[in-house]
């Protein structure tokens, strides 16, 4: 089958560069390779292409319709945007209007997931647990019931860009003023949980398979918290007895579907003291991980995937939402 790898590198092909940007630091070059060469060992013929302005008539010369104006191709969709607001939406809206199928979330899904706000409230009201939690553009507002320490993150940013643990209200403003200079949004502001850290991930749709568990090892660190600068070690499969297990994974299934996920994603979750699970955040179409140390990489390793089978098996999953079998 034709696989069009569609991304994010050469930021230049929009018409205007207007709106916020897309921070370079990430770019996952590395992944991206590795994602071109395991569908290549699956069988199939790939094109790595920008999700960028040209993107519609690229996929039309690589994979056009078939006689009755059926997809002959799909589309493994990395692209994290160039520009502007919700850019994870941008290349998933393209393809929807285009009619070219994809892996992964669609722009609703996208749309949710990724504004930590938004999810966060999907979550608190489908009974889920998520933190408690603040939106500010100050930092002067008020608190209201929030204890300290508390995490200051960006609202619509991943891979901790941003992040910082805030212990007294008067560090509260500053934080929240780099958050709004520095990425062009709000804050997000919640209570920081101290405890252990569980990425749950997972594969699939409406039957959802659970990797093994991956835990963040913080023994022997002053603070409990994995950053863009400071990623803790991993352990897999973590140490979870049965019962806690099936929460986590009850949990997560439910985060996933009520953010309108699709084919993967990644949950992280915090455990306190007293054994109660909260909801960070979930990574719908997780670029970085996908990486070849990543957790949702390590989580497929653990269950026997090696990350050729992964990437296949996730394109896989997606040709099985849409067409109703396998790629096989």
């Amino acid at each position: 089958m034709r696989v069009a790898i569609v991304w994010n590198n050469d930021y230049t092909g929009v018409i205007n560069r207007f709106g916020q940007s897309y921070p370079k630091e990430y770019r996952p070059l590395e992944a991206i390779e590795s994602v071109v060469a395991a569908l290549q060992e699956g069988g199939h013929e790939t094109l790595l292409c920008e999700g960028d302005k040209g993107l519609l008539t690229t996929l039309e010369r690589f994979m056009p319709a078939d006689p009755q104006g059926h997809p002959s191709g799909m589309v493994f969709n990395l692209a994290e945007g160039i520009q502007g607001e919700y850019r994870y939406t941008h290349v998933p809206a393209m393809l929807e209007m285009a009619g070219v199928p994809y892996t992964g979330p669609g722009p609703l899904g996208h749309g949710l997931a990724n504004d930590k706000v938004i999810a966060k409230t999907l979550i608190r009201d489908c009974g889920l647990p998520t933190p408690n939690f603040r939106v500010m553009h100050r930092g002067t507002e008020s608190t209201g019931d929030l204890r300290f320490p508390v995490v200051v993150k960006p609202r619509r940013e991943e891979s901790s860009l941003g992040l910082q643990l805030v212990h007294e209200p008067p560090q509260l403003r500053r934080a929240v003023e780099v958050i709004v200079a520095q990425y062009a949004q709000d804050a997000l502001v919640e209570e920081y949980i101290e405890g252990r850290e569980i990425t749950v991930a997972l594969l699939g749709n409406e039957e959802c398979e659970m990797l093994p568990l991956v835990e963040h090892d913080f023994s022997g660190r002053e603070t409990h918290l994995s950053t863009r600068e400071d990623r803790p070690p991993k352990i897999c499969p973590a140490q979870i007895g049965s019962s806690l297990a099936t929460m986590l994974r009850d949990v997560s299934v439910a985060t996933f579907h009520a953010c309108h996920c699709r084919d993967y994603a990644r949950v992280d979750i915090r455990i306190d003291r007293s054994g109660q699970p909260f909801v960070l955040e979930i990574n719908p179409n997780p670029n970085p991980a996908l990486g070849v140390r990543s957790s949702y990489v390590l989580a497929a390793t653990t269950a026997g995937y090696s990350f050729s089978s992964l990437v296949n098996r996730i394109l896989d999953v997606a040709h099985k939402r849409y067409f109703g079998i396998g790629t096989r």
